[in-house]
């Protein structure tokens, strides 16, 4: 019987209506990542989380083979993935056998995998490759960088998308366009086309790196509002830490969540924390109640998934993570001679000396495999409130390369001791470590589209613990000076302001409250006696009409 191609919202629930979307990042949703961040639910619950693949180049895929082969490895060596698709080379594979990283059936599912393409025959020649594999491709239409913008990724959508033609169903990315109606006009062009599935990010294309700001939630909301009920949409942007996912889903009603950098800095997001008591020697809690996974038990996990899934390998054998607790006699000689004088294990100096040994006969080849590419930024990643208070992790860090396992390796035992001494130095002085409690008094909280202290504030972890990286909103980077407006921008704000001069206040003006007497009289004192009401009211700067 022939396979039925599922679409839409039967095919979502087919893949069992996941809430939790993985999204793909370039050279940063491989694999491992991937295995890794599913590794923090209970076995049972994996699969509830839908992963896609790094965004790939569809016309290198398709004719590149070295690209193909260190961006995509679904059948083991000497195995390689048949091109252009090849339905018979296909038949004689058993992927219960044959099936290694990318797809696998028994740990990589469900994964989508993500093409940018601006021609439909690229992208159609890359799909046949990887569906197979795979449980559909997504097309990218929503990357903010310039070098899609000056390849014009996916402008071939409105023509040629009935020329797509796959055994699985084709799903889109995109960002939200300057109002919600051409947004909303955008998102049904693509459902037109074809698509299963859209994922919308609430940020426009030029909202990235210091200008990146806050997602529009509301504008998600809007699109869920107007499509059909059977559209299926997920959500993206503004998730920090878990408790926002369901905040996501509750305000914008979307079938499920996709985050991207709130993983890269923590991959246990997906979870929920441990209970009170349960903690273990992964995940850290303090007395204020407030915890986290652990960054040495985060990168030994990652580490164990390379040595395993990657190499083939059986990870080397491990000590506990250090606690507290433990008897004194550990807590102090523990981990002490793990390092050697220049910070490398001895075990494995000698072992990474003859790695790093130039061939004889030329220049040592280099790594091109996406699982070791991506290592040293997904440990700075991970690493990050860590290495700004322990320099020699840093500098470590920043001497490994890719496929030099041994010193990452390394780095993680400077990494367990960096963390144990934070947990001593918690034990000694907890308050060190811990916000003092808000006055009760305190002004009102700032609104989160004007400051990031609030969100600072609630992600903020002792810095042993994974936590997500607040970015600065665009007005705080302008008075930081770390970002500049450009002269475009420049002029549209001095002529707003030169119109807000002519209306006789000066820019930038708030509204403000004042207490009215609504029944009853003002004291000498300055009390009231009676009812009184709070009536909003311009102050200077604030232009009305």
């Amino acid at each position: 019987m022939a396979h039925q191609k599922l679409h839409g919202r039967a095919f979502y629930e087919s893949l069992g209506s996941p809430k939790y979307i993985l999204a793909p990042m370039v050279d940063q949703s491989e694999f491992a990542w991937r295995l890794l961040t599913r590794s923090f639910l209970p076995p049972d619950l994996r699969t509830s989380i839908l992963a896609y693949s790094p965004m790939l180049h569809a016309k290198l895929f398709a004719e590149a083979p070295k690209y193909r082969a260190s961006h995509f490895q679904p059948l083991k060596p000497p195995l390689a993935v048949a091109q252009p698709g090849d339905a018979e080379q296909q038949k004689t594979l058993d992927l219960e056998k044959d099936a290694y990283m990318d797809g696998n059936p028994q740990i990589d599912r469900p994964l989508f995998v993500q093409f940018c393409a601006n021609d439909a025959k690229h992208f159609l020649e890359a799909a046949k490759i990887v569906q197979p594999y795979c449980d559909a491709v997504d097309l990218n239409l929503g990357c903010p960088q310039g070098i899609a913008r000056r390849g014009n990724y996916g402008s071939f959508l409105q023509e040629d998308w009935a020329t797509i033609q796959l055994d699985i169903p084709v799903t889109a990315k995109m960002r939200i366009l300057e109002t919600k109606e051409r947004t909303l006009q955008y998102a049904q062009m693509i459902l037109d086309a074809g698509a299963s599935i859209i994922t919308v990010h609430g940020r426009q294309r030029e909202q990235k790196g210091h200008n990146t700001g806050l997602a529009d939630w509301s504008v998600l909301r809007y699109l869920r509002e107007q499509l059909p009920q059977e559209t299926v949409i997920f959500a993206n942007g503004n998730i920090l830490r878990h408790d926002d996912i369901q905040k996501c889903l509750d305000e914008t009603k979307a079938d499920g969540v996709m985050t991207a950098e709130g993983n890269l800095y923590d991959p246990s997001i997906f979870a929920t924390p441990p209970p009170v008591g349960e903690e273990g020697r992964e995940y850290w809690r303090g007395r204020d109640g407030k915890g986290g996974y652990r960054c040495d038990a985060v990168l030994r996990r990652y580490l164990d998934i390379i040595h395993k899934y990657v190499l083939q390998e059986a990870p080397p054998a491990r000590k506990p993570l250090f606690l507290p607790s433990d008897e004194p006699v550990r807590a102090e000689s523990d981990l002490d001679d793990n390092a050697s004088e220049d910070n490398q294990p001895p075990a494995k100096k000698q072992k990474r000396e003859e790695i790093q040994q130039p061939p004889r006969n030329g220049k040592q080849e280099k790594v091109t495999a996406a699982n070791f590419v991506a290592m040293q930024a997904h440990c700075f990643h991970i690493l990050r409130p860590l290495v700004s208070q322990h320099h020699n992790v840093r500098d470590a860090l920043a001497r490994s390369r890719a496929g030099d396992i041994a010193a990452y390796e390394n780095v993680l035992t400077l990494t367990e001791k960096a963390v144990r001494e934070g947990l001593l130095a918690y034990e000694r002085n907890p308050a060190e470590f811990e916000e003092e409690p808000e006055n009760a008094t305190s002004e009102e909280h700032p609104s989160p589209y004007e400051s990031s202290v609030e969100a600072v504030k609630r992600c903020k972890r002792p810095y042993w613990i994974c936590q997500p990286y607040v970015r600065p909103l665009p007005k705080e980077a302008l008075e930081k000076g770390s970002m500049q407006l450009s002269n475009k921008a420049k002029k549209k704000l001095a002529k707003a302001e030169e119109e807000t001069k002519k209306s006789g206040v000066e820019p930038g003006g708030k509204v403000g409250e004042v207490a009215v007497v609504e029944s009853g009289r003002e004291l000498a004192n300055g009390r009231v006696e009676g009812k009184v009401k709070k009536e909003e009211v311009p102050r200077e700067g604030m232009v009305c009409g």
